[in-house]
C-alpha cells in the first residue's frame, strides 16, 4: 500500500500534513467548497480547483491499489508470484504499468500460442528461448516433439508453435512494451490520409497529414478521430520497421551466436508484425485520446468558469430577444428581479412593414415597461434581429438610454423544452420560454444557466465526442464551486441552483422549495434545519452559502458560517463595536490590536478571521461585481464596415487550443490564432485570455463572402 498523502504532497506542491488533513475530510463527507472555504487551516488555504485535482488523483490512486491488489491475488493464486514480480507490481506508478506486468498471467482467449501450448510444445519453446551454448538446432530438437495424436505431425509443425508461444511471450514482455511505447511516442509519425477526398470536406487539412507523435496537439487528434468515425479519414501511427523491430529484438536475442538465436529473431520480427505494434499502436491512439480528452475537457472548464461568472446586470427592466426567422422573433420584457412582465411575437426578417411593426411593437414594450437593456440571442437571424434592435434604440432617442448586447443562447432550447421551463412558465409556449431565458441570462448568467446541462452550453470543443462521465463531473465541480463562490438567496432560488450548493442535491432542494412555498420566506438559517431530509450534515455543508436577507442575524445574509457567528461577535466586541455600529475601519482596528492576538482569543485560525473581516466589512458581497461588465452597443456593424488594421473592442465568445473567438459586433464571431495573440510564445490562449473578457483586437483579415474575420491582439506597428 502506498503512502497516498506523501505522493500527493510531492505531485502538488502541497506540505503532507495538508494533503493528509483533506483526505480526512473528504473521507468524512465533505464537500470541496466546504473544505476549500471554511477548513482553510486545515488545509493551508489551497483553492478549491487544487482540491478537486486532489480529489481526483486520490480517486485514481486508489483504484491503483486496489487493481494491484487483484492483480497480485491472481497470480499468486496461479503460484506464479516471484518476489520480483510482486516489487515490480508494488512499484509500478500507473494502471498501464500495472497491467503490462499483468498481461502473461491473464487469461486469455484461445490463442496460436494457446493452441499450441495445449500440443505440449511449450517445453520446446522454452528451451529454443534460452539461447545457451547448449542449445541444439532447432530442427533436432523439435523432432522429440512430433506426436500426431496431438496434432503435430512433423518438427516443422512443432518449430511453428513453439514459434508462436515465443512471439506472444515476446508480446507480452512488460519491459519491450515499455520500450517500444517510449519509442513510437518519441519518434513515430502520426499520418492520416482522406477516403473520400473532397475538397470541401471539413477534414480536408487531415489529407496527407504527417507529424510527430510527441507533437500531436490534442484538437488534432479529436479532429481526426472524429473524421474516422465519419468515414473520411484513416489514420494511423507509422515508424520505420527496422528500428521498431530492433528494438524488440535486442530485447529478444540474447546470444546472437546461439543455434537457436536466428529461430529467435524470426519469432521476434512475428510478434512485432502481428501482435506488438498493431497493440501499441492502438495504446498510442488511446493515449493521445485521453490526454486530448483531459485537455479539452479541462479547457471547457476553464472556459465555463468565467462564462458563469459573468457580472450580472441586476435591477434593470430587460428585453429578451430570440430571433428567428420563419416562426419570427420572440419577445419577452421581464423585470429587474426576472419576473416575466410581457410578451410578443414580431417578425423584423418578412418584410420592411413588418420590420417597421416589429419597431413600433418593442417601442411600445419599452416604453410602457421602462426597458433599459436589450438581450439579443446570437443563433438564427440573429444579425438581421442586431440590425433592427439598432434602428430601433435610434428611433427612441437619446433620452431613452437604451442599449443592446448579444448573448450566447447555447442550451437554451434545451431548457425552454425541458420539464424544469414547462413547470416554470407553463402558460408560455417553448419559443418564449427562450426568450425569457435570454433576458435572464444577462441579468444573472449563474442563475440562468445552472439550469442547463454544462456540456451544452456551448464554450468548449469536441464536447460531444467526450467521455461524458468524465466531462460531466468536470463541469459539474465548476458549476457547484462557481455558486457556491457567490452564495445563494434561500428565499429566491430556484431548485436547479439550490442543487449545486455544497451539500444539497436535487431532492432537498425541491424540499426547500416547497417548504418556503408552504411556510413562506425564510426568515433564519437555522430554520432550514425544519426542512425535511436536510439534516446536520447538509447543514454544516450548506449554511454558509446560503443567504437569508430577511433574517433577524445580519451574519445570515454573509458568508460567515453559523459556527463561526461566536467568533464574529468576539471580534466585534474585542474591537469596541456597539451592536449594528459601522465597521468601515476595522482592518485598522485589526492591525493595531494584532491579528494573531485576535485569532487566538477569538478560538479561530487566522484565514478564517481574515474571512469574517472581509464579510464584515462588505456583507453579501457578490465576486461577480469585481469582474468588467458586458458590452453594451447602440449601433451594429457588418463584415463590409471592417477594414484591416481597424482597432475594435470585443467579449471573447469561446477559449479552444488553437487560438479565440472574439465577438466585435459584426455577428461573425473572429478568430485571434494563438500565433496572434501576443509577441511572445504562448503555450495555451487560456493564459491570456478567458471567456467574457472584454479585448483589444484589431482586423487582419475580413472574408464577407466566407464569412471568415480573422483579428489579432498583437498591435500593429507605425
Amino acid at each position: 500500500m502506498q503512502n497516498l498523502s506523501s505522493i500527493l504532497s510531492g505531485e502538488l506542491g502541497v506540505k503532507e500534513e495538508y494533503v493528509a488533513n483533506v483526505i480526512s475530510l473528504l473521507d468524512e463527507g465533505n464537500t470541496v467548497p466546504f473544505i476549500a472555504r471554511y477548513r482553510k487551516e486545515a488545509h493551508g488555504a489551497m483553492d478549491d480547483q487544487t482540491i478537486r485535482r486532489l480529489a481526483d488523483r486520490l480517486a485514481y490512486l486508489r483504484n491503483l491499489d486496489a487493481r494491484r491488489a487483484e492483480v497480485l491475488s491472481s497470480i499468486e493464486g496461479q503460484g506464479k508470484l516471484t518476489e520480483e514480480l510482486a516489487a515490480a507490481i508494488a512499484g509500478a506508478a500507473t494502471l498501464a504499468e500495472v497491467e503490462d506486468l499483468y498481461r502473461p498471467y491473464k487469461q486469455k482467449r484461445r490463442t496460436r500460442a494457446s493452441v499450441a501450448r495445449e500440443r505440449g510444445l511449450e517445453p520446446l519453446a522454452d528451451l529454443l528461448f534460452l539461447q545457451e551454448s547448449s542449445t541444439p538446432e532447432p530442427l533436432a530438437a523439435a523432432g522429440a516433439y512430433v506426436c500426431p495424436e496431438q496434432g503435430v505431425n512433423s518438427a516443422e509443425e512443432a518449430l511453428a508453435g513453439a514459434a508462436d508461444i515465443i512471439a506472444e511471450r515476446i508480446s507480452d514482455s512488460a519491459d519491450i512494451r515499455k520500450a517500444l511505447r517510449a519509442l513510437l511516442v518519441r519518434y513515430g509519425t502520426f499520418v492520416s490520409e482522406g477516403t473520400k477526398k473532397s475538397e470541401d470536406s471539413v477534414y480536408r487539412t487531415y489529407y496527407g497529414f504527417r507529424i510527430p507523435v510527441c507533437k500531436m496537439q490534442g484538437h488534432q487528434v479529436l479532429a481526426v478521430n472524429r473524421g474516422e468515425r465519419e468515414g473520411e479519414l484513416r489514420a494511423g501511427v507509422e515508424i520505420d520497421r527496422a528500428v521498431g523491430l530492433g528494438t524488440v529484438t535486442s530485447r529478444s536475442v540474447k546470444r546472437p551466436a546461439c543455434a537457436s538465436s536466428a529461430f529467435v529473431e524470426g519469432a521476434a520480427a512475428d510478434a512485432y508484425d502481428r501482435l506488438l505494434f498493431p497493440s501499441v499502436e492502438r495504446e498510442i491512439r488511446s493515449m493521445l485520446t485521453d490526454a486530448a480528452n483531459e485537455g479539452a475537457i479541462g479547457q471547457f472548464a476553464r472556459n465555463l468558469k468565467p462564462l458563469l461568472m459573468q457580472p450580472p446586470v441586476k435591477g434593470f427592466v430587460t428585453m429578451g430577444l430570440d430571433p428567428g426567422y420563419r416562426m419570427g422573433c420572440k419577445v419577452a420584457v421581464v423585470d429587474g428581479t426576472g419576473k416575466v412582465l410581457d410578451t410578443a411575437v414580431v417578425y423584423p426578417t418578412h418584410g420592411e412593414r413588418q420590420k417597421r411593426e416589429c419597431i413600433e411593437t418593442l417601442a411600445r414594450l419599452i416604453r410602457r415597461h421602462g426597458v433599459k437593456h436589450i438581450a439579443i440571442g446570437n443563433g438564427t437571424a440573429s444579425r438581421e434581429t442586431e440590425q433592427m434592435a439598432a434602428e430601433l434604440i435610434s428611433s427612441l432617442g437619446a433620452d431613452a438610454q437604451v442599449s443592446y448586447t448579444v448573448v450566447s443562447e447555447a442550451g437554451a432550447s434545451v431548457y425552454s423544452a425541458s420539464p424544469l421551463a414547462a413547470k416554470e412558465f407553463p402558460d408560455y409556449d417553448v419559443n418564449l420560454r427562450s426568450a425569457v431565458s435570454i433576458a435572464r441570462r444577462l441579468q444573472d448568467p449563474l442563475a440562468e444557466l445552472v439550469k442547463i446541462d454544462p456540456k451544452s452550453i456551448g464554450v468548449g470543443q469536441y464536447q460531444h465526442d467526450m467521455p461524458e462521465k468524465r466531462l460531466s463531473a468536470a463541469l459539474d465541480g465548476v458549476v457547484e464551486d462557481c455558486v457556491n463562490a457567490v452564495g445563494v438567496d434561500v428565499n429566491t432560488a430556484s431548485a436547479p441552483l439550490l442543487s449545486r450548493v455544497a451539500g444539497l442535491n436535487a431532492g432537498v432542494a425541491g424540499n426547500i422549495v416547497t417548504y418556503r412555498e408552504e411556510n413562506g420566506p425564510f426568515t433564519s438559517r437555522t430554520q432550514l434545519k425544519k426542512v425535511p431530509k436536510l439534516g446536520a450534515k447538509a447543514f454544516e455543508q450548506c449554511a454558509g452559502f446560503l443567504r437569508v436577507p430577511e433574517s433577524k442575524e445580519p451574519l445570515d445574509n454573509t458568508a460567515v458560517h453559523p459556527e463561526s457567528y461566536a467568533a464574529a461577535g468576539k471580534l466585534l466586541s474585542l474591537l469596541g463595536y456597539g451592536k449594528g455600529e459601522k465597521v468601515a475601519d476595522l482592518a485598522e482596528r485589526m492591525r493595531a490590536y494584532g491579528e494573531e492576538r485576535l485569532a487566538r482569543e477569538c478560538g479561530v485560525g487566522g484565514p478564517t478571521l481574515h474571512d469574517i473581516a472581509a464579510e464584515l466589512m462588505k456583507p453579501g458581497r457578490d465576486p461577480r461585481d469585481e469582474l468588467p461588465p458586458p458590452v453594451f452597443r447602440t449601433d451594429v456593424l457588418s463584415m463590409k464596415d471592417l477594414v484591416p488594421g481597424m482597432e475594435m473592442k470585443g467579449t471573447v465568445r469561446n477559449v479552444v487550443d488553437f487560438g479565440a473567438f472574439v465577438d466585435v459586433g459584426v455577428h461573425q464571431d473572429g478568430l485571434v490564432h494563438i500565433s496572434q495573440m501576443s509577441d511572445r510564445f504562448v503555450r495555451r490562449p487560456s493564459e491570456l485570455v478567458s471567456v467574457g473578457d472584454v479585448v483589444t483586437v484589431w482586423v487582419l483579415e475580413a472574408d464577407e463572402k466566407r464569412g471568415r474575420l480573422a483579428l489579432t491582439m498583437k498591435k500593429p506597428r507605425g
